[in-house]
């Protein structure tokens, strides 16, 4: 008990991570917002408390009302003011669990004149991604106990942790909306990437064909892509990639975390063996596809060893792989509560190490930095990039018609 005392004990000093926590959870809790009126309710005197005291250290703006229920419980919420503005500062700052309850939908955006305060180019590529509604993070390759989109169940008020495997969301119409896109006057050909957030080869791909129709519209558009993926269905449109290739070019990552089926099976269960993958990539390589290997993400303990990671790097040179990327496994929100549970359960002697070095979502920088002079000695050595792809012949430039 003393130590469950200590753990939930309130901090003397609150961090503002901690605040924006605390703040977070309340709302969930207890908060609402309607009617264009934000409030946080709560009896207990502790937790107003440090409810304002929070909301003070971020700057805003708030009133106190007092009600009673009809008995002696006297009920104080906290009314954050200056309108929508205000609000939305308030969800985009401690993001609560809840979407339901900041939804903005059908709401008028009045007067909102936000000073532009610098432009940064950032690199970020149009995203079209036939799962999640997310677009904001480009991923150089998942794991089933490592992926990005875990966290957009948990937008969608879905277990990304216990139901991740059993529900999947397919935008259906994807293909014809971004047909729609790229008939757009001002498009201007930038590649589009898919895989970015979860698997465009997903098994569902095999009744649906959405990503086969997206790399039709991308094809007749002379609109180079870029894909990430783990599966051997990427097979099945190999003319839909060699006409893409040939018109505007295109580019295959293949996910391999190692070369050894056991751990490979251990670790992604429900996907193809590495050398179902490897063998992906040498067909796509000998069709004139760009193809590649991430060998991602690094798992220290299991997959960081030096041979290992000289294996991956030597299988895809064997193959064929035009170049090797590589990446260290992070962990963040629901991705690091599903990847502990896997610890725990099979590799209970590695969770002091992950606890010591993921205090936050990365690894140490010495740590990758110490494994990234590994797999580039091992490029160098297998002589994996030196080679170059030729760059696909082009066809004649045609102006459009509208």
């Amino acid at each position: 008990m003393e130590a469950v005392q200590r753990i939930v004990a309130w901090p003397a000093e609150p961090s503002l991570e901690w605040c924006k926590g605390f703040l977070a959870g309340i709302f969930d809790a207890e908060g609402s917002w309607t009617g264009g009126i934000l409030r946080i309710s709560n009896t207990n005197s502790t937790i107003i408390h440090y409810a304002i005291q929070c909301l003070t250290r971020f700057g805003f703006a708030f009133a106190l009302e007092h009600q009673s229920n009809g008995r002696a419980t006297r009920i104080t919420k906290i009314r954050i003011v200056r309108g929508l503005r205000e609000h939305l500062r308030f969800f985009h700052t401690v993001d609560p669990a809840i979407s339901r309850k900041r939804s903005v939908a059908g709401r008028t955006l009045k007067n909102l004149r936000v000073p532009i305060v610098s432009i940064e180019p950032l690199g970020i590529r149009r995203l079209f991604d036939m799962t999640t509604g997310s677009g904001d993070f480009i991923a150089n390759g998942v794991v089933s106990h490592n992926c990005y989109a875990r966290r957009t169940h948990w937008f969608l008020e879905e277990d990304g942790v216990q139901e991740w495997s059993s529900k999947i969301f397919a935008k259906v119409n994807a293909p014809d909306i971004l047909r729609r896109e790229l008939r757009r006057p001002g498009w201007k050909r930038e590649e589009v990437a898919l895989g970015t957030a979860t698997d465009p080869y997903q098994a569902i791909e095999g009744t649906y064909g959405l990503t086969r129709r997206i790399l039709a519209a991308l094809s007749e558009s002379r609109t180079p892509a870029g894909i990430v993926t783990r599966s051997p269905l990427i097979l099945r449109d190999l003319d839909l990639l060699t006409e893409l290739d040939r018109r505007a070019g295109v580019t295959v990552c293949v996910s391999l975390v190692t070369t050894d089926a056991r751990i490979a099976r251990e670790i992604e269960p429900t996907v193809a063996l590495p050398a179902q993958r490897l063998r992906t990539v040498q067909r796509l390589a000998a069709a004139g596809i760009r193809a590649g290997v991430i060998l991602a993400p690094i798992v220290p303990g299991l997959t960081d060893d030096p041979a290992a990671l000289d294996g991956v790097v030597r299988a895809a040179r064997d193959h064929g792989a035009h170049f090797v990327h590589h990446n260290v496994l992070h962990l963040g929100d629901v991705t690091r509560d599903s990847f502990f549970g896997f610890l725990r359960a099979r590799h209970p002697g590695l969770v002091p190490r992950y606890l010591r070095m993921y205090r936050g979502k990365y690894a140490p920088q010495a740590y990758r930095a110490g494994v990234g002079g590994i797999v580039e000695a091992s490029k160098q050595r297998h002589g994996i990039e030196a080679r170059r792809h030729p760059a696909p012949p082009r066809e004649p430039a045609q102006l459009d018609l509208f």
